[in-house]
């Protein structure tokens, strides 16, 4: 049986928060239609208890063992669930400050199911403006289904049109679902060996011959051909 690693990243500042709900009832709703060759382990990173060490890691360059241990389960996760609030018309600061220190090209090829909370429908389009555009510049491969809730969503009758929320979080959990077996096809996700092909070029890069650490000319010496 194949075991995908599914991260899951909420931003949500209160607790409980509805944030958080999204993101849990997403992640249930996946791993309810994985097939029945996968196994979906789900790790939860939640933003609001590293909100100090985000801020210390991008005034000082350096990560708490905790921010470490979280941004490297998102580098090599199989996929991710990425949930923000809706502030000002966009994804929440410290949803943004997380993935700023993301590697690059750590995401690339990794699939990404979009979410986002906010009072009213009127934020919904913060999905396409604003998350979807930031994960395109980080070459992941988004959904096409996102799902936006609004405080309405949650009450009660909120569920009679169409089915509502619930409908939405499911119809989101089934496709992403089946977007990680197909890419997982041959029984490796396909941003896992992406990133299995980019080590294996940077330890080429580092072998003999390659442009290692021990082969970078000193600045000075640059300077020096001024």
């Amino acid at each position: 049986m194949n075991e995908l690693k599914l991260v899951a990243v909420t931003a949500g500042l209160g607790k409980p928060s509805s944030t958080r709900l999204l993101t849990d009832r997403l992640a249930t709703a996946v791993t309810e239609h994985a097939g029945a060759g996968s196994a979906v382990d789900v790790h939860v990173v939640e933003l609001r208890d590293l909100a100090v060490d985000i801020a210390n890691n991008l005034v000082s360059g350096w990560p708490s063992s905790a921010l470490g241990a979280a941004l490297e389960a998102v580098s090599d996760a199989d996929g991710l669930i990425v949930v923000t609030p809706v502030f000002a018309g966009a994804y929440s600061g410290l949803f943004k400050s997380f993935f700023d220190l993301v590697e690059p090209e750590a995401l690339t090829g990794t699939p990404v199911l979009l979410g986002a909370t906010g009072g009213t429908a009127r934020h919904s389009l913060v999905v396409e403006h604003a998350l979807r555009p930031l994960f395109s510049y980080l070459h992941a491969l988004t959904l096409p289904t996102a799902v936006f809730a609004a405080t309405d969503d949650w009450g009660a009758g909120a569920d009679t049109y169409g089915g509502g929320l619930p409908a939405r979080i499911d119809r989101a959990g089934r496709e992403f679902a089946d977007l990680l077996a197909r890419l997982a096809g041959d029984g490796i996700p396909r941003a896992r060996v992406e990133r299995d092909a980019r080590a294996a070029g940077q330890d080429e890069l580092d072998g003999p011959g390659g442009q290692g650490e021990a082969d970078v000319v000193p600045f000075e010496q640059l300077l020096a051909g001024l």
